[in-house]
């Protein structure tokens, strides 16, 4: 009697790669790396965990942190460093995760200490991607602090890429349920070893939906420690909390960060102190110049996302991020 026999199944060509299979070879010219990446001296031989700061869309480190969170270290005299990512970040967050991936790996080798990474927005996907796939990075981090990350895609900015006009890259990127944000977090969202703190104000005019933790800062299970945590959790009146104060001034999330850096583990908004939230500025702001200095870093955003060439469609997800190669 003949038997049938099932051919086995076809892989599916669309499905991500494992999570546990080695990075790819990067693709930026090492010149190029080695160029984007500046550090305090203390930095090298740290006696504690370096910070590794990743701006937001359309700012350099210096626009994003500069004039706030710089001068907060520097009055600590903690050890910090900074990726400077092609474009503003506003081109394809792909190749900034490669720098992002060369930043983690230079920190940890010249410091001999594992990598505090603090990101605003974009800056908080970047980091997420990089620790996806390329696996070698993660014994390398300790904790990952993100202020309204945009790690599952903003609706807010699917309206900002008509169809017709189109919009930057990394934009496109950061839209809801984008193919990035899909591939970003396929698998698994944490990681075994590393804290995560995403941070988040429930009034973010630009990162939506937000309003509580299961919004799109939020991370959820991969076997990482979590803590998902808005600014109104530890300040109940706090409703003025906007997408670029979050990452910039806000007392509130300085104080939250600051916990997660300064204790094992992510961070515990039980341990913030109340008079955080009658602060109007977080540490290393200067009051007589914040008028300035905010006035600025919109305007760059503003500029930047009105003059930025606009493409018609994501960009097509690098071969890599598929388990078909």
């Amino acid at each position: 009697m003949a038997v049938a026999v099932s051919a086995p199944a076809a892989a599916d060509p669309l499905a991500f790669a494992p999570v546990d299979r080695p990075g790819p070879e990067l693709t930026v010219p090492a010149e190029e790396l080695a160029k984007s990446v500046t550090c305090t001296a203390n930095a090298a031989d740290a006696t504690e965990d370096v910070v590794l700061f990743v701006p937001g869309t359309t700012l350099t480190p210096t626009q994003n942190f500069g004039w706030n969170w710089f001068r907060a270290l520097d009055l600590l005299g903690r050890p910090y460093c900074a990726v400077t990512e092609p474009d503003q970040a506003m081109s394809d967050a792909q190749v900034s995760a490669e720098y992002v991936v060369n930043a983690i790996r230079y920190v940890h080798r010249i410091s001999g200490r594992k990598v505090d990474i603090l990101g605003h927005s974009q800056g908080g996907t970047e980091p997420r991607f990089a620790l996806r796939f390329w696996p070698d990075l993660r014994p390398m981090v300790d904790d990952y602090v993100a202020f309204g990350a945009t790690n599952h895609g903003s609706v807010v900015i699917n309206a900002m890429c008509p169809p017709v006009l189109g919009c930057a890259p990394a934009l496109w990127q950061q839209t809801l349920n984008s193919d990035y944000v899909r591939a970003m977090n396929s698998g698994q969202e944490t990681f075994p070893g590393i804290s995560y703190t995403a941070i988040y104000t429930r009034t973010d005019e630009f990162v939506q939906p937000n309003l509580d933790g299961r919004g799109t800062t939020s991370l959820h299970g991969g076997g990482g420690q979590i803590t998902n945590v808005a600014l109104q959790d530890v300040c109940p009146a706090d409703v003025a909390g906007e997408h670029l104060a979050i990452g910039t001034y806000d007392p509130t999330a300085y104080a939250i960060a600051m916990d997660a850096l300064d204790h094992p583990g992510p961070a515990d908004p039980a341990r913030i102190p109340r008079e955080a939230c009658g602060h109007l500025f977080m540490p290393g702001v200067d009051p007589v110049r914040f008028a300035t200095d905010y006035a600025a870093l919109a305007g760059v955003v503003g500029e930047q996302l009105a003059l930025h060439s606009r493409v018609p469609a994501e960009p097509p997800l690098k071969s890599y991020v598929y388990a078909a190669g």
